[in-house]
């Protein structure tokens, strides 16, 4: 259903029970950016109604997630980290060129946020199956849908503000192109890394 073209080696699972406060905390800081997302999406696009309104109800939810994520880490006696760059993002904005219209660059950003989406939701999956801690394995089972909604969504609005054909090329290649990026990660407590 994802499309994705490398799926996350299962033995990351293990890298991550091994320090769960870490994956906490780099979880806690992807709800915030993709509320932050969400935002500037509103603020730079505000013509885009149906995307205005989307983003709204987004924002909540993301927003909701981070205090999730953060209550969990408190519940632990934990302590919400710093922020630390995300290696994954940072190399998958890089794919396509900067500039061009506004609605290319509307198209271009509305596709990363649907990958990044994509990922944390098999991310999400691969812990609630394979975490032995069972009620943080349920935890992440819920999120997962929220992850599979967001990613539909945004990829649904690439769709309908851009060219279908040309979008559908675009998300083909970065498809590819993030495939190629995941091979060198899945060695980090991180949710993408």
């Amino acid at each position: 259903m994802l499309g994705l073209k490398l799926p996350t080696d299962p033995r990351w699972v293990n890298i991550v029970e091994k320090n769960i406060e870490e994956i906490l905390t780099d979880h806690a800081y992807c709800e915030q950016k993709a509320t932050s997302t969400a935002i500037s999406l509103i603020v730079g696009f505000p013509e885009y109604t149906d995307l205005v309104q989307e983003m709204v109800a987004l924002v909540k939810e993301e927003i909701s997630h981070f205090k999730m994520v953060h209550d969990l880490i408190l519940k632990n006696g934990w302590v919400l980290g710093r922020d630390r760059k995300d290696d994954y993002v940072l190399q998958l904005i890089t794919f396509f060129p900067k500039g061009g219209s506004r609605t290319t660059q509307l198209v271009h950003r509305l596709l990363y946020a649907a990958l990044i989406e994509a990922r944390s939701c098999e991310r999400f999956r691969l812990l609630s199956e394979e975490l032995e801690d069972k009620s943080l394995a349920e935890f992440y089972r819920n999120l997962m849908v929220s992850e599979a909604n967001h990613y539909t969504m945004f990829l649904g609005f690439a769709r309908q503000y851009g060219d279908r054909t040309e979008v559908d090329k675009k998300w083909n290649d970065l498809l590819e192109y993030e495939a190629q990026i995941m091979q060198n990660l899945s060695k980090r407590e991180t949710i993408h890394g």
